[in-house]
């Protein structure tokens, strides 16, 4: 049994959602110690830029006439679609840029939706699978904030993963991320350390909760 773990922080060993996936996994791992975990690091990896744009338009022409650049694109479409079906449990950790969703996640998506199995439409061969998606924010978000409302990222994300690909999706949410090195947020710091204590603490439960599942799957 398999977990699929993607991480799309470009902050490398200061990312607050890489950090709270660790724990996620570490939590897969004590409960499910013989569970495989595949990792695709989207910021060390990148999708191509020109990926998305080959894919869509190979699908207007036949397998044998497509250039090498569409070849090439529909490929890494269909690896990205591999990982995912292999999977039988998901611990997506992504997190919000400029009040919407990372370029690097959006890329990713564009190019699996371009794949036969997960085009919309389709009945999703996830459907029912469990996620734990972790949402890390730098600023604070909640109701009565000045910044209430901006968070364009979390819907796209519960409406890609959880609607459209049919995931049964488990939210870990943590703010203030940017507390600890922002200056002028250093009023915030103590909350934003509550923040993080209890980000962890759902990343805990959500690991063993998608080990369980994964043992139940066997059982």
């Amino acid at each position: 049994m398999s977990l699929f773990r993607l991480d799309a922080s470009i902050r490398g060993e200061q990312s607050v959602s890489r950090a709270v996936a660790d724990t996620a996994e570490a939590a897969w791992t004590r409960t499910h110690p013989s569970g495989l975990v595949v990792r695709r690091d989207l910021f060390a990896s990148p999708v191509p830029v020109d990926a998305w744009p080959a894919a869509v338009t190979a699908g207007f022409v036949p397998a044998d006439e497509r250039t090498e650049a569409q070849a090439r694109a529909v490929g890494l479409a269909s690896t990205y679609v591999d990982e995912l079906v292999a999977a039988d449990a998901y611990l997506l950790a992504v997190p919000l840029y400029n009040y919407g969703v990372s370029q690097h996640v959006k890329s990713w998506v564009d190019l699996l939706l371009t794949d036969r199995r997960l085009a919309p439409g389709q009945e999703s061969p996830l459907r029912g699978r469990p996620a734990a998606l972790i949402i890390t924010r730098g600023g604070g978000y909640g109701p009565g904030t000045p910044r209430e409302g901006w968070d364009h990222a979390t819907p796209y994300y519960r409406r890609i993963f959880g609607d459209l690909l049919g995931l049964d999706l488990h939210l870990c949410e943590v703010e203030l991320t940017l507390a600890e090195v922002i200056p002028a947020m250093e009023p915030l710091r103590d909350l934003a350390r509550q923040h993080l204590e209890a980000g962890h603490a759902s990343a805990d439960k959500h690991g063993e909760l998608l080990a369980q599942h994964a043992l139940d799957k066997v059982a």
